[in-house]
């Protein structure tokens, strides 16, 4: 069995040393190929990742700035492999990634699969602290791979896999700046084919390193669920509520604290406990849980944010896609 990796990179190519380090740890190295692409960088990779071209089957593409959909469409129309495999340019793959993929399809086949996310004991504090609001099922219902989730698991592009020809007969990623990677596991569980996760074959997923670039990120986030609820009827559920109803409802607590009830400080001061116990709990550092309790609120009043903007621009105004900070996402 053949897999073919797909990295889109844009202005990053300290990380994506970190993720070809990786595969070349990879205790089944022998299964796949590398393929990057180079989104239009104005900071290449190309240098940096010679060294790789002999220890990996790696392949190297250029094309102008098109998004990471588009990008990762140039990648798969280079692939031999029988099956698709996408990172993100700042995952960390585990040395043993590849043998869980194929221990589990020699028991089940899949058409299309993903893995989880984690941490890594290297990350920073922040890192830390994004990743644990981003994976908890208290800040996201489960749904990004958790064993305890309020919706169906939709494999996404940081961990996602699929079969080069289930790939091609949904036609790949379509043109979103944002959710490109729900709306296509989306399509093709509307193909009918099968869809499934594999617990075991997590990632390590950096994601931002600095409070306001992953406000920016969640905020896009929450516009892309109305988008991807427009596109795909009946995709919206409960749990893409929440933070919305969060966003509007935390701050009221303190104005109902002030003008009706001291006693509605209490829930005001529930949560950001829960998270830091729980925080404490799992990730064992009292500064990580600190930083968690902030990212969480950030988190949930970022996609809140995004969520009711798009959905009065979008849904009330019937006006066209849009996303936010287009010339300083990553700053």
């Amino acid at each position: 069995m053949q897999f073919s990796v797909i990295i889109p990179v844009y202005n990053r190519p300290d990380e994506i040393i970190e993720l070809l380090e990786s595969l070349t740890l990879q205790s089944a190295q022998s299964v796949f190929e590398v393929i990057i692409v180079e989104d239009g960088s104005s900071n290449p990779c190309k240098k940096v990742i010679e060294p790789y071209f002999n220890q990996l089957d790696l392949h190297y593409y250029v094309q102008e700035n098109q998004g990471p959909g588009p990008a990762r469409n140039h990648g798969a129309s280079k692939a031999k492999g029988e099956y698709l495999i996408f990172f993100d340019s700042d995952c960390i793959i585990p040395s043993n990634y590849f043998n869980h993929i194929l221990e589990h399809l020699d028991i089940q086949t899949l058409d299309c699969f993903g893995g989880p996310d984690e941490s890594h004991p290297f990350f920073t504090p922040i890192q830390k602290a994004i990743s644990y609001s981003m994976t908890s099922p208290i800040t996201t219902g489960g749904i990004r791979g958790g064993s305890r989730k309020m919706d169906k698991f939709y494999p996404r592009s940081f961990n996602l896999g699929v079969k080069r020809e289930v790939f091609n007969s949904v036609e790949g990623f379509r043109d979103m700046r944002f959710g490109e990677d729900l709306d296509l596991s989306m399509r093709i569980m509307e193909g009918n084919y099968s869809v499934g996760l594999i617990p075991e074959a997590h990632v390590y997923h950096k994601r931002r390193t600095r409070f306001k670039a992953f406000y920016k990120q969640v905020y896009n986030s929450g516009i892309a669920r109305i988008d991807l609820s427009l596109l795909h009827a009946g995709t919206l559920k409960l749990v893409h509520l929440l933070p919305s109803v969060f966003t509007i409802g935390y701050p009221l607590l303190i104005i109902l604290a002030l003008l009706v009830s001291k006693w509605f400080i209490v829930p005001f001061l529930l949560f950001p406990a829960i998270i830091l116990i729980d925080a404490l709990f799992r990730t064992k550092n009292a500064h990580v849980a600190i930083l968690s309790t902030w990212a969480s609120l950030i988190q949930l009043s970022g996609y809140g944010s995004g969520f009711l903007n798009a959905f009065w621009v979008r849904v009330i105004k019937k006006k066209g896609a849009f996303h936010s900070f287009a010339k300083s996402f990553y700053d």
